[in-house]
């Protein structure tokens, strides 16, 4: 066991021999058994090792475990050391090794452990992303949970922060490609993170690239299954998806697939599903859904079908108006509620769709159905006006209201055009990503909808499910909850 004065001679001799060091191979191995001495001794170990690593390629199995030794000892000034160091083990074929074992270290709780080993693999990232990505990867589909976790966060966080030089062409297709392979067994929360980073590849970002993505979550949600809408994981997996879903519609990546589901299998049983979540009112969360991707809806198969279940569905939420006594005065106890929430988001669907078959009401619709409908229609109105006079009433002084089902949604933030001002053509090629929009609210950064509340409309609750966790229960080989025991211990 060397003491500091053997490591400080040891390193002199290495240091002086300049490029006939590789020949004193006995004065390394004397750095290496550094790491069985004491505090003192490691801290050189830790500093002297990686310093002349690369002149001894026959010892560098042993000496890449020495600095892993290091990495795990008691003494936290000593790990963060050797930490710290740890990039300069990381050439050729020990690149790959290296980022394995920098990703198993991001388990650690101490903070400044924690944004050394950041640091660590950020830094190998850009000598080799490809190297960097197999040890990263490897981790995350094999190694224990919290590995798993933090390393895809640490992708999640840290990729968009890379140079275009780092993060080429190729290094994208392998994310990709290792993506789906781990999407294959991925929780709720675990495939918003991917969604988030392949949403910000470039290459990604064309139409091309949004139909792949909208490919991807279609296969999560299982589009082709029987929707069960007594089962909350179900129905929590559908909601999940199609929110990651909705902002890659374009008028160039259709949401037809996503619509018909919900028209076909969803709406049928709206009024059955089931949720784990307490105060979400799902009915109104699966409306609002529907009512976004109707916008993009390409052709449907089954259109008058579909658009006669989303009618019917409206007419739920479209009382008729009461009868009235022999007084004029109300014959019920109490006027029925009208629910603005469900009625726009439907209403709003109804025209999305409806404008594909532009004769459903004259020309598929009976007389007596379509006078029954106006008659819902108008009492419905009637029943808005008496609202909206009341808000204006409430708060005049305080700001405009503008009121219009057909232009836009509620819960969408109002984006002003300036005049003159060209709308961004969409890149229809898969070429090059589309230009830059100008800086403003994005798709996907929406607003929570407050609906009315009090005599017209029934209390809602407003519930940002953007916050939810994972997914529970599974779905046994691609599982959203559970993913099964991948505890591992030691894998270096």
């Amino acid at each position: 066991m060397p003491t500091v004065e053997e490591l400080y001679r040891n390193y002199g001799i290495l240091a002086d021999a300049t490029e006939q060091v590789g020949q004193h191979k006995d004065a390394y191995q004397v750095i290496l058994d550094g790491v069985k001495g004491g505090t003192k001794e490691k801290r050189l170990a830790a500093q002297f090792i990686p310093k002349f690593f690369k002149h001894f390629p026959e010892l560098a199995d042993s000496a890449i475990n020495a600095q892993l030794d290091l990495c795990e000892d008691e003494d936290v000034s000593i790990r963060r050391q050797a930490i710290k160091e740890l990039p300069q083990f990381a050439t050729g074929e020990n690149l790959p090794r290296v980022a394995d074992i920098l990703t198993q270290l991001l388990q650690t709780d101490d903070s400044a452990e924690f944004n050394l080993v950041n640091n660590a693999l950020l830094s190998i990232f850009k000598m080799d992303a490809k190297g960097t990505l197999g040890g990263l990867f490897s981790q995350i589909l094999q190694g224990e949970d919290i590995v798993r976790e933090r390393a895809i966060k640490f992708l999640s966080t840290k990729l968009k922060t890379l140079p275009d030089e780092v993060l080429t062409k190729e290094v994208e297709e392998l994310i990709l490609t290792e993506s789906k392979k781990v999407l294959e067994d991925v929780t709720g929360e675990e495939f918003v993170l991917f969604m988030k980073i392949l949403s910000g590849l470039k290459s990604l970002q064309t139409v091309s690239g949004r139909q792949q993505l909208v490919e991807l979550v279609a296969e999560q949600a299982d589009l082709e299954q029987t929707f069960n809408p007594s089962d909350p994981d179900c129905v929590d997996r559908l909601l999940q998806c199609t929110r990651q879903a909705v902002p890659l519609f374009s008028k160039n990546v259709h949401s037809t697939r996503f619509v018909t589901y919900f028209c076909e299998q969803v709406l049928p049983n709206l009024s059955t599903l089931t949720t784990p979540v307490e105060g979400l009112d799902i009915q109104l969360e699966v409306l609002k859904l529907l009512a976004e991707m109707s916008s993009f809806c390409g052709d449907m198969e089954k259109l008058e079908t579909n658009l006669r279940k989303l009618f019917d569905k409206l007419l739920e939420y479209m009382p008729l108006p009461p009868e009235e006594a022999e007084n004029g005065e109300n014959a019920g106890n109490e006027e029925p509620k009208l629910q603005f929430s469900y009625v726009e988001c439907l209403l709003y669907s109804f025209h999305q769709l409806g404008r594909k078959l532009p004769d459903f009401l004259t020309a598929k619709l009976n007389a007596e159905k379509l006078k029954d409908f106006k008659i819902r229609l108008q009492y419905f109105a009637r029943g808005l006006q008496v609202y909206i006079r009341q808000l204006r009433l409430a708060l005049q002084g305080k700001t405009d209201l503008c009121w219009d089902f057909f232009i836009t949604l509620s819960w969408k933030p109002v984006q002003k055009v300036e005049m003159g001002q060209k709308r961004a053509t969409e890149d229809t090629t898969s070429g090059s990503p589309p230009k830059k929009s100008p800086a403003g609210p994005k798709r996907d950064a929406r607003q929570i909808y407050n609906p009315p509340s009090g005599k017209y409309s029934s209390n809602l609750s407003n519930f940002n499910y953007e916050q939810r966790g994972a997914f529970r229960g599974s779905r046994g080989a691609r599982g959203w909850g559970a993913r099964g025991n991948r505890s591992r211990g030691r894998l270096y």
